[in-house]
């Protein structure tokens, strides 16, 4: 795998010279991300610094403020046991302007596409269990906005999944067959369509089939920035913006060293919540949470103009099978991303890849008249994009996150490697490791699910293992041994 510099000198841009070219990670953020949507109106803690130096000493040092970082701080902040009195975040560059500031905003759980993969590799339990996690985020994310009145247009509806493609629509109806016999309950959540009235039912020009469950939508950046202001107001959390961390060292004395662009800081724990970039600081995870870059925009209709309504998330599959996740917002506008089939075999565009200052090339064009393209109703609503841009990943070997304390390495935590499916995984991942990192609990104490857990075995499979042997590039053939 290329590093990270050498994918920018082939883009014609370079890492800041924050340190020494020789102690610089090779998995930083570029300075420059392009404009995204979400983050149009920065909010006012978005460049934060609690204190104009860094922390000589933090009971918890979590390194990034994205979705998976805050979270574990807001668990800590309200539910840690008073051996956590100090919280430092640091973050590369402002909050929440990675991955998470950058994504759709589809709160959408995995009922069923990928269970059959989970359930063949640790048993019908294991498969159950990650199903019904990402379940258990729809009501938990929905009961914080609402107990801390956070204002980030979370939204309830139903999710539908379509299918133009008549094979894909048939394979698709064996595994929801295969689910109801397994017994899991909360299938019972799901609907499945096919025959001639599924173009009607799901408003999909030429679909095959289609299901609908509950899922949910929200602005995410502004859910974040919300957390940040509950969590700073506590007094027990420090915020640093631009700071990104260049290495994390052990201390003969106990806990860890972590230098920045900015000077050292000291911690007794650490939190990797770092994703996509974790490699960079934690070599051992280089070829199980790679950098992947996706696309997404915003579709909007002309002014004067009403856009047709859509009360429903979608994930669209063409007759080509591309896919693309879909969510309506409430002023009639459109996020749409995904069409990873139509730039997957250019891999230097994406693929350990980190500037997200750049678009896909090969899939910039994909968008314009996908509305007129693809549903009912739309053809003569003047629908374009109004704002694309793109976002880094953190893709893992084996489709699964990793969660929990880093292998050999104690009081080292980790919680990344989401493959672009984070809003239904990373709430609740974030409150097991605040356990695990106040109470000092294993993993296996949590509800986290078993498959997540970060372990040597997995890491030493990905790195004896050949990119094609991965999940990453769409193959499906991560190698995987029961846990």
């Amino acid at each position: 795998m290329k590093t990270v510099s050498e994918s920018l000198e082939r883009l014609g841009l370079s890492v800041p010279p924050t340190k020494p070219a020789s102690e610089v990670p090779k998995c930083l953020p570029v300075s420059n991300p392009a404009k995204c949507f979400w983050q149009s109106e920065k909010h006012k803690l978005h460049d934060h610094r609690s204190t104009e130096e860094l922390p000589p000493h933090s009971d918890v040092v979590i390194i990034g403020a994205g979705y998976a970082g805050v979270s574990t701080a807001y668990h800590l902040v309200k539910e840690a046991s008073d051996s956590i009195k100090s919280i430092t975040i640091l973050e590369a560059r402002g909050a929440c302007s990675g991955a998470t500031g950058r994504n759709g905003g589809h709160m959408r759980p995995d009922l069923y596409g990928h269970i059959p993969t989970y359930v063949e590799r640790g048993g019908v339990q294991a498969g159950a269990e990650i199903a019904e996690f990402e379940i258990a985020h729809v009501k938990a994310i929905k009961r914080i906005v609402e107990a801390e009145k956070i204002d980030c247009d979370f939204t309830l509806s139903r999710t539908i999944d379509v299918w133009c493609n008549e094979e894909s629509a048939k394979k698709a109806k064996a595994v929801y067959d295969q689910m109801l016999e397994n017994n899991f309950e909360y299938m019972d959540d799901v609907i499945f369509y096919t025959g001639k009235e599924v173009e009607g039912i799901c408003g999909v020009k030429g679909a095959k089939a289609c299901a609908s469950y509950t899922a949910g939508s929200m602005w995410p950046y502004k859910f974040i920035l919300g957390l940040i202001e509950v969590i700073l107001a506590t007094g027990k959390v420090n915020l640093q913006t631009h700071t990104p961390v260049t290495s994390v060292t052990s201390d003969p004395n106990g806990g860890v060293i972590l230098q920045t662009a900015r000077g050292k800081t000291h911690a007794s724990k650490v939190v990797y919540a770092n994703n996509a970039y974790i490699s960079g600081l934690l070599p051992e995870y280089d070829q199980n949470i790679v950098p992947c870059k996706g696309i997404c925009c915003r579709i909007t209709v002309p002014e004067g103009s009403t856009a047709p309504l859509l009360n429903n998330t979608y994930i669209n599959r063409t007759e080509d099978n591309t896919l693309s996740y879909l969510v309506a917002r409430s002023d009639g506008s459109i996020i749409v991303g995904g069409a990873a089939a139509k730039f997957r075999n250019h891999k230097d565009q994406w693929y350990n890849n980190v500037d997200d200052s750049i678009l896909i090339d090969s899939a910039k064009d994909y968008y314009n008249d996908y509305m007129q393209r693809t549903y009912r109703g739309w053809e003569n609503s003047g629908a374009k994009v109004d704002n694309i841009w793109t976002g880094v990943m953190g893709y893992s070997y084996d489709s699964n996150p990793h969660v929990g304390e880093v292998p050999g390495k104690p009081n080292q935590f980790v919680l990344a490697g989401f493959n672009g499916h984070g809003m239904p995984v990373i709430w609740l991942s974030g409150k097991a490791v605040a356990k695990m990192v106040s109470e000092n609990i294993p993993i296996e104490q949590t509800n986290v699910p078993r498959l997540f857990k970060t372990t040597q075995e997995r890491i030493d499979r990905a790195r004896s293992g050949s990119e094609e042997e991965g999940d990453i590039l769409g193959t499906g053939n991560a190698k995987a041994t029961k846990p």
